[in-house]
């Protein structure tokens, strides 16, 4: 039997307790248990319902207190504090089995701090956050996780007839989804496969679905996940939670637009997750000779005169020079570098990339020998096994020879763990 669901509520109950009031009461009328987690700092004004962790609790969790942060006087310093104190309060909830779904409602400030709180709960936890922001840039508020953004149209300022409209279906949909994911915790696991995250790219296509099925045959499910910038960030962000049992990052593609400025940058911290948590990867170097922009007129006028290649009318490729190769072989060692866990890296010298190929447009033997040349020394004399071979990343046997690598290196680790 399903165990009756709850939401959490997060939310500042100083200056919003009158609308997470009605909302607690439309969730109980709904069937769902409530939690309530109050992130303001000043007393809560309007709220008629149970604080279930009020908030001293969320400033501990965040290792402050509310007399500090009201002395402080000093707003984004509150907020941040907020943020991480929700997160840890929710872990905990849903470390004892007492969390189905999150809710919170807000401007920029509260979508900011319920985004953090939500930001480390697993994928298929069920997170609502009905804000002001959510017609514009929503990527700041949704990140790398599986945020639901709802519009709330008119500012989350007390119940109207149009608020009540909406912040009603707020109730209904974070209601559907919490009892659908508490049925699901509750059902028995009908595919207990160790999961595998990969990184794939519309040029190295060929490798990873080769590499996929090598995988999938030895018995791995595996997630791919196209390294769009976003794509990156959530590869990282499952890693970063040991929700995987290895990583088969064969495309690296988004340090290349980072480092130069490109569209589908996944930020700083790619490729460092699966490193610091000791999960086992196999690491390439695919489509590091690409640089992505959008339409060809929206590329940057300083990038005039560079090698391009128009993929379609809404994307454009840049060929990265010798030095952004030898760069951007010089970052991925640093970071392969300071593992923690077994490691290999696979260097395609036959190409890295569809594109990268004899007689392709992006066919440069100066560019990729300098890229070869700054990781493989960068790592010399590092616990990271560098494999050197021939052929081309898209090649069969370069995929399969991936796969089997990664496979051994997690069969090795589960060995250490037993």
């Amino acid at each position: 039997m399903t165990h009756q669901p709850t939401v959490a509520l997060v939310g500042t109950l100083d200056t919003k307790g009158g609308e997470y009031s009605w909302i607690a009461d439309r969730l109980s009328d709904l069937g769902v248990l409530v939690h309530t987690v109050d992130v303001g700092i000043r007393d809560p004004q309007g709220f008629s319902g149970t604080i279930d962790s009020g908030q001293d609790a969320v400033a501990i969790a965040a290792g402050t207190t509310i007399p500090a942060l009201r002395e402080g006087n000093d707003r984004g310093v509150a907020m941040a504090a907020a943020g991480i104190g929700a997160a840890g309060i929710l872990e905990g909830l849903r470390g004892d089995g007492l969390l189905d779904g999150v809710l919170a409602l807000g401007g920029s400030g509260g979508s900011s701090i319920a985004a953090r709180a939500v930001r480390d709960l697993p994928i298929g936890l069920p997170k609502l956050i009905v804000s002001t922001m959510a017609s514009g840039d929503v990527s700041p508020y949704v990140g790398a996780s599986d945020v639901t953004l709802m519009y709330s149209v008119v500012d989350i300022a007390g119940i109207n007839s149009l608020s009540r409209s909406i912040l009603g279906n707020a109730a209904a949909a974070i209601a559907g989804m919490a009892t659908a994911y508490a049925a699901r915790v509750d059902e028995p696991a009908t595919d207990d496969r160790p999961l595998v995250a990969a990184s794939m790219f519309g040029v190295t296509t060929p490798a990873v679905d080769a590499a996929r099925e090598r995988l999938e045959a030895l018995g791995y499910e595996v997630l791919v996940f196209h390294a769009t910038g976003s794509g990156g960030r959530a590869l990282e962000a499952l890693a970063r939670s040991r929700s995987v049992v290895g990583v088969l990052d064969l495309t690296t593609t988004e340090l290349a637009d980072d480092l130069v400025g490109g569209v589908l940058t996944a930020g700083p911290e790619r490729l460092t997750a699966a490193a610091a948590a000791g999960i086992p990867q196999v690491v390439s170097l695919g489509a590091l000779d690409m640089v992505n922009f959008g339409p060809r007129d929206t590329v940057p006028p300083q990038f005039e005169g560079r090698n391009f290649f128009v993929h379609n009318p809404t994307v454009t490729l840049m060929r990265t020079t010798s030095q952004e190769s030898a760069e951007l072989g010089t970052r991925v060692a640093a970071k392969l570098a300071g593992s923690t866990g077994p490691t290999v890296l696979l260097v395609p010298r036959g190409g890295i990339s569809a594109l990268d190929a004899p007689g392709q447009p992006f066919a440069d033997d100066h560019a990729d020998d300098a890229l070869f040349e700054a990781v493989t020394t960068g790592l010399a004399g590092s616990a990271v096994v560098v494999i050197d071979s021939p052929a081309h990343i898209n090649d069969a046997e370069f995929a399969v020879r991936a796969a089997d690598e990664l496979h051994e290196l997690i069969a090795r680790s589960k060995k250490v763990e037993d």
